[in-house]
Formats: C-alpha cells, sequence, structure tokens
C-alpha cells in the first residue's frame, strides 16, 4: 500500500553542511571534534559483486530507506550498501597524537577501510564502536570506505521492531549508517573510558579513569589500562552554585570524591555536576548526578520503587523512536529535545526506550531535562511463533500460568552464535549507557521476542550494573527474577497483587486515533479504535480511573502508557507521527499523572 510521506517541521530546515553536527559523546567531550556527516557517495551491489561505480550521493547519518537520506530505497539482506568520502584536509598522518574514527551506530554489519585497508569490521546495528585510523592515514588526500550487509529480520542478529515486510506493530526496515560520523585527535596517551558510580547514601562519588592502550614508537605495548604504575589523573567536581573541587588519583583504580552539601538528581530537579578529568596532555569534560533507584517495601510492607530512598511512583509512555522522515534518525537534536519535553509537560517523569538504542544525545536530553529511562535491550532471534509468543502467552498471563522460556525454538534461539551475541551487546548496552543518570531500570525481553535462559542472563546483567533494577521480561515469559514483576494488559481488567518484586504495568493503552493528514496508510493499527480526540481522552481517562488508580494501594508502582507517538500504520500515539497534533486533552493527562503520584504518598 503506497504510502504518504509524512516530515516533520523539522525536516525542511536540515543543512545538508551541518546535519546532526553537536558534540555526539556528552559524557567525554574533548575540544577536538571533527563532525563526518553530510553528503558521501554510495552505491549498491548484488551479493559477490565488485563495486564499479558509486549510484549517487546520500545524505549521512539518514539510512538509505530514510526520505532524508535522498536515496530512499531498501536495502535487501543480499545486497552491499557501499559508502565513500574524502576526509577533511585537517586530517592527516601525524607524528604525535592519534586520530580516532567514531560511528554512533550502522546497522548490521560493517567493514570500514581508510585508503583501501580494512580498519575495522563491527557487527551489531545499535552500537557506537571507534578504531585508531592514525597508521592508516597518509600526508594528503585520504579515503573513507564503509560497507554495510543488513540482514534484518531473514536472521538472528538484533533488529528492534524492523521488519522487510513491514505492518502492524513492526516498521519499515532500515540500514547502514544512522547515527554520527565523526573524528577526533588525541594525545599519544589518553582517557579512553571515565566511569562514574554515585555513592547516594554515604554522599560520594566513585570514578574511575581508564586509559587507552597505546603503541610506543619502538612497537612495544604500554598497557595504560594501569597506565604506568603510580601515574596519576586528576577529577575536578563543580557545580553552577559550588565551589570546584580536586581530586588526585590514580588511573585504573577507583577514586572516591566526598560531595559537600549534596544536591539529589530528580526528574523534579535534574542537578548535575561538571567534572573534568586530566591526565597527562589529554584533558576530557564531562557530569554526573546524584540519584539513587532501589526497591523498599513501603509502611504496608508493600514492594515500591524508591527514588533517591524516597517512594516514587513512575508514570510512563512507551517510545519507538521513529521519525517519518528518518526512521531510526531523528531530523535534529531539537526533535529530540522535544519529545522528552513534551511528555514531560504532560506529567510523565519516565519514558521507556524500546528494543531500540538512541544516540547518546537523547540519553543527556534526559539527565539534563530529567526524565526517567526505562532502557530495552535490543531483540533479535530467528522468526518468532505468534501463536506461542502472542496469542498463547496472553491467555495464560490472563488465567497467571508462568510460561518457561526453555522452548527456544518456538522463541526464535535455537542459535546458540545469536544468543552470544545477545549477551555481548547486552554488556555493552549496560557499558555504554552506565554514566547516565536517566537510565534507571534493564529491561532484558519484552514478550518473549528471542529470549532465552531469563535467569542466567539477569544475572549477567546483574554482574554488570548492580546500581539499577532489571525487569527480566516485560509482558508474558516472567520467570520470577529481576526486581520486577512486569505485566502487559491491553484487554483484561488489571487485578494486582503485591509480591516480593515491584509490579509495573509496563504496557497498557494502545488505543488508536487517525487524524486526517497526519497519518501514513489508510489501514491504521491499534487496541481499541477511536474516531475523535474526546472519546480518545475519555476512554484513555475511565482505563485510569478504573484499572490504575484502585491498584495503586495495591502495590502497582509503575505504568507505561502505548505510546508516545504514532508509527506509520499504529495510530496509537499521544502524538501524531509527525508530532503535529497532541491527540489527548493535555490537562486531562497531566491531572491523571498527578493524582497517580499522589495515590502513591497515601
Amino acid at each position: 500500500m503506497r504510502a504518504r510521506q509524512l516530515k516533520t517541521k523539522w525536516a525542511e530546515g536540515i543543512d545538508s553542511e551541518h546535519v546532526l553536527g553537536e558534540y555526539p559523546r556528552p559524557l567525554l567531550q574533548r575540544e577536538s571534534y571533527v563532525n563526518l556527516n553530510g553528503y558521501w557517495d554510495y552505491g549498491i551491489t548484488r551479493e559477490g559483486e565488485k563495486l564499479k561505480s558509486y549510484d549517487g550521493r546520500i545524505l549521512v547519518p539518514f539510512s538509505p530507506e530514510a526520505w532524508l537520506s535522498g536515496v530512499r530505497r531498501q536495502l535487501k539482506p543480499r545486497e552491499s550498501l557501499w559508502y565513500h568520502r574524502t576526509l577533511p584536509e585537517e586530517i592527516y598522518a601525524v607524528t604525535e597524537g592519534r586520530w580516532l574514527l567514531h560511528f554512533g551506530a550502522v546497522d548490521q554489519y560493517a567493514v570500514v577501510s581508510v585508503n583501501g585497508k580494512v580498519v575495522k569490521r563491527h557487527l551489531g546495528g545499535y552500537l557506537p564502536f571507534s578504531v585508531d585510523v592514525t597508521d592508516f592515514l597518509q600526508v594528503g588526500k585520504n579515503e573513507l570506505t564503509v560497507q554495510v550487509r543488513d540482514y534484518s529480520d531473514t536472521f538472528y542478529y538484533s533488529r528492534g521492531k524492523q521488519k522487510l515486510k513491514r505492518g502492524g506493530m513492526f516498521y519499515t526496515a532500515q540500514s547502514g549508517i544512522w547515527q554520527t560520523v565523526w573524528m577526533e585527535k588525541v594525545p599519544d596517551t589518553y582517557i579512553k573510558e571515565l566511569t562514574v558510580t554515585p555513592l547516594y547514601d554515604e554522599s560520594a562519588f566513585l570514578v574511575k579513569v581508564k586509559m587507552a592502550e597505546t603503541r610506543l614508537p619502538s612497537g612495544s605495548l604500554v598497557n595504560q589500562g594501569a597506565w604506568e604504575p603510580g601515574s596519576k589523573v586528576a577529577v575536578t567536581i563543580s557545580s553552577k552554585d559550588t565551589q570546584p573541587f580536586q581530586i588526585e588519583g590514580h588511573a585504573g583504580q577507583d577514586i572516591r570524591i566526598p560531595i559537600s552539601d549534596m544536591r539529589s538528581w530528580s526528574p523534579e530537579n535534574p542537578f548535575l555536576y561538571d567534572i573534568e578529568v586530566t591526565a597527562g596532555r589529554d584533558h576530557a569534560k564531562s557530569y554526573a548526578a546524584m540519584r539513587k533507584i532501589s526497591v523498599e517495601k513501603d509502611g504496608g510492607g508493600i514492594p515500591r520503587i524508591f527514588l533517591n530512598n524516597q517512594p516514587y511512583f513512575q508514570c510512563g509512555v512507551l517510545d519507538q523512536g521513529y521519525w517519518p522522515e528518518g526512521l531510526y534518525t531523528p531530523p535534529c537534536d531539537e526533535a529530540m529535545v522535544y519529545d522528552i519535553r513534551a511528555m514531560k509537560e504532560l506529567g510523565f517523569n519516565m519514558i521507556r526506550k524500546h528494543v531500540k538504542l538512541e544516540p547518546q544525545r537523547w540519553y543527556y536530553h534526559c539527565d539534563r531535562i530529567g526524565m526517567l529511562v526505562w532502557q530495552d535491550m535490543v531483540n533479535g532471534g530467528r522468526r518468532y511463533q505468534s501463536w506461542y509468543v502472542t496469542y498463547l502467552a496472553t491467555a495464560m498471563e490472563y488465567f497467571h500460568l508462568r510460561m518457561q522460556d526453555s522452548m527456544l525454538g518456538l522463541l526464535g534461539r535455537r542459535d546458540e552464535k545469536g544468543r552470544r551475541q545477545f549477551v555481548s551487546e547486552l554488556r555493552e548496552t549496560i557499558h555504554i549507557l552506565y554514566n547516565h543518570p536517566s537510565v534507571v531500570t534493564w529491561v532484558i525481553f519484552n514478550e518473549g521476542w528471542g529470549q532465552f535462559h531469563g535467569e542466567a542472563v539477569t544475572q549477567i546483567a546483574r554482574e554488570a550494573d548492580k546500581s539499577r533494577l532489571i525487569d527480566q521480561a516485560s509482558g508474558w515469559f516472567d520467570q520470577g527474577g529481576g526486581d520486577v514483576r512486569s505485566i502487559h494488559d491491553y484487554f483484561f481488567p488489571l487485578h494486582i497483587k503485591a509480591e516480593k518484586r515491584v509490579t509495573a504495568l509496563t504496557e497498557f493503552g494502545g488505543y488508536s486515533l487517525s487524524i486526517q493528514g497526519h497519518h501514513m496508510y489508510r489501514k491504521v493499527y491499534g487496541y481499541r479504535i477511536y474516531r475523535k480526540k474526546s472519546e480518545l481522552t475519555r476512554g484513555y481517562r475511565q482505563w485510569i480511573e478504573r484499572e490504575i488508580l484502585p491498584n495503586i494501594e495495591k502495590g502497582l508502582s509503575a505504568i507505561v502508557y502505548t505510546q508516545l507517538s504514532d508509527v506509520e500504520e499504529e495510530t496509537n500515539g499521544i502524538l501524531t507521527y509527525d508530532r503535529e497534533v497532541l491527540k489527548l486533552k493535555a490537562g486531562t493527562v497531566r491531572g491523571l499523572n498527578e493524582k497517580m503520584k499522589q495515590r502513591m504518598l497515601f
């Protein structure tokens, strides 16, 4: 079915010379920054064919399937997508320092070459990766080439909601480079990572500075994770209303920094501390927040989510992170900010980022604006058996019968390599997002999509991060582990019974309203169809008043409404896909969110 091309208000204002030009990694920021977004050459070849000539130009970082890319062509599983550009003149072979090349995300498998030599191979369409290209550069002209393969939903790789035959709750598959490509120059010995853990009850930060491994001119390696025993780093903490406080420590070791007159971070007061790190000739800036998330019992003995040692009801909204003109890629920084602020103005204090990772700046905006994040791991696996993971699972959930996740064939997880890949990406996701105070919960599996060995995988996640909550299985296929009893309920009366874990309604609603001129397809998808804004608002209000408010005192501690915006056929958003129309009455939504928050404090 032919689609109407929708666009947000930001689409027409994009400057091809300055596409998503903001610094892409706010948690470790240097002065050196060369943005490589913009027009690149591109070509598509069949499997096994060599590229003879380029087909045209593509606007990076928009996928070829996206309207903003200028290509608007689907990459097939048996095809290769080729990118090429000449690096800016300022990037050339140097005698001192190193040039690092960064990719925010490339979907799914990328081979990166500089001047015809392969410098990096990377598998995984959602995670950033980097490579030191110094030794491959030359004086004068330097060529960068990227070859991409994307198997989409035909293989067990992570894919989120992408589907080659999109429809209903699954959306247009996209491929290739879809986040910012950039470079920076660093000293021979440089800061590779900065890990910051808030010790809330001790009014202190625990900081660890990891230095990069570098090759000396003699060819010997120095492991800079330890970075020459005895070498020092200096960490400075400051804020807008406190004097800078500096403490020295050793690279690769924990540095404890006490904070006097500590300020807490919360959605109501997203207070951030500035951090500066100096190590040898390298200097980088970051930020951190004093925030604690935990599960504690309230006065009645019911487990609740506590934020900063106080019970805190989380009113959330499901966010797919899709854009009509950019698919996975937002048109600009301002567009990301708009979505977060629009939800906050409606009284929501949490976003569940659904089976997708965003650019680092999205989490940065949640940190500074004040929005809690439940982060899904990106699902993968081979074809899921719908009769098993959807229909039977829904019925079993209604009767409160627990389904085991050991039927790996029905869950699309027979491939051992696929299971190992998921675990590797889970660890890397936690590692990449660890320092963001807004992220408070890891959601490991969703509705059985590619689920396997839930208890074992939960323990792996717990070992990687003991400071956050874990939702082991959002929806059905709960194995009894993690911190959250996670319920999806679109059709049945809600019955909450307190248990040893927190109880959360992590998906509900899905109410559909199609606004003329603001939807893509004639066919629409949703769990209940409404014709008017007033009717949709009334249905939304009635469900919350009938099902949610009475269950809060019984143990319900968080909710997630489906969803933030329409996506293609799925017209169940609070906003239309083009972000032009708010489909629910704002005052009603704000009022109900406030009632839910207050009901927690009975």
